[in-house]
C-alpha cells in the first residue's frame, strides 16, 4: 500500500474549514503546527510595526489515491486557485512506522470498494 504526506499551509482562519473538508473526503488524523511565513510581497506596516498573519500547517499521512482527493477538495473549497491564502501539496512516503492500524483497515476497505 502506497502512502503520501499531504501538507497544507494556510492562513490560520482557514484551518478549521480545511480540516472539515479533509475529514469529509476521508482523511483521518491531522497534525497541526503554528507557523509564520515570509511572502514575496512586503507586509503591511502600522506605526512602524510589520504585521505578519499567522498560518497553520496541516500534515496528514494518507493513502496515495486518497491524498489526491483530499488535495483537490481543499483546493476547490478554499478557492486556492484564485487567492493566495494557502498552498497544498503531497510528498511520496517511502517508509512509515506507527500508523494507526484502524486507518490502514479503512484504506483496505476503500481499496476493496474500488475493485
Amino acid at each position: 500500500m502506497k502512502f503520501s504526506v499531504l501538507v497544507a499551509i494556510l492562513a490560520e482562519d482557514l484551518e478549521e474549514q480545511a480540516i472539515d473538508v479533509a475529514k469529509r473526503a476521508g482523511a483521518g488524523g491531522v497534525t497541526i503546527l503554528d507557523a509564520r511565513g515570509i511572502g514575496a510581497k512586503e507586509k503591511k506596516t502600522f506605526f512602524g510595526l510589520t504585521y505578519e498573519g499567522s498560518q497553520s500547517v496541516l500534515i496528514m499521512v494518507l493513502e496515495k489515491k486518497l491524498s489526491l482527493t483530499v488535495l483537490k477538495n481543499i483546493s476547490r473549497e478554499l478557492d486556492l486557485k484564485n487567492n493566495t491564502r494557502g498552498v497544498v501539496f503531497t510528498i511520496p512516503l517511502e517508509h512509515i512506522a506507527g500508523i494507526d492500524t484502524g486507518q490502514i483497515h479503512q484504506f483496505e476497505e476503500r481499496l476493496k470498494d474500488d475493485i
